[in-house]
């Protein structure tokens, strides 16, 4: 199943960058990330099964194991893409959060777009880490 991030904001060189591209790295999984201008621009197409994923402040604060069976399920039920937006400044609107299949939320105070990024694409390593039964992952 392809990881695809759809991020508005560019986020060049900078050490966010650094993280996200660390944490890709070690997905064994496909990824993919998407860059849009902070308003405008075109999404990318959607092919396929696909489940969206909003980060949102409205959002589920999911533990990281309950994430990865999510993820695992919707693999095992042969979706080909799970996209994750991350919307701009002002996030996104009740009807996008509507077309979600989840809105996912890193708790209640609000991050930086960037370190967004960088806190998603490690939560995806760590969630394809899980699923792999990989002893890294501690709870508790």
């Amino acid at each position: 199943m392809l990881l695809h991030i759809v991020a508005r904001g560019r986020i060049g060189r900078s050490p966010e960058a650094e993280l996200v591209d660390r944490y890709l790295k070690r997905i064994t999984w496909p990824t993919k990330v998407s860059e849009l201008p902070d308003t405008g621009g075109k999404l990318p197409a959607i092919e396929g099964a696909t489940r969206i994923v909003m980060l949102d402040e409205t959002g589920e604060n999911l533990a990281s194991r309950v994430l990865a069976e999510r993820l695992g399920a919707w693999r095992d039920d042969g979706i080909r893409e799970t996209r994750f937006m991350i919307g701009a400044a002002d996030g996104f609107g009740d009807a996008e959060r509507a077309g979600a299949d989840l809105l996912l939320s890193f708790g209640r105070a609000t991050w930086p777009h960037m370190m967004a990024r960088a806190m998603l694409a490690e939560q995806l390593w760590r969630t394809v880490s899980i699923l792999a039964n990989h002893p890294y992952h501690r709870e508790g």
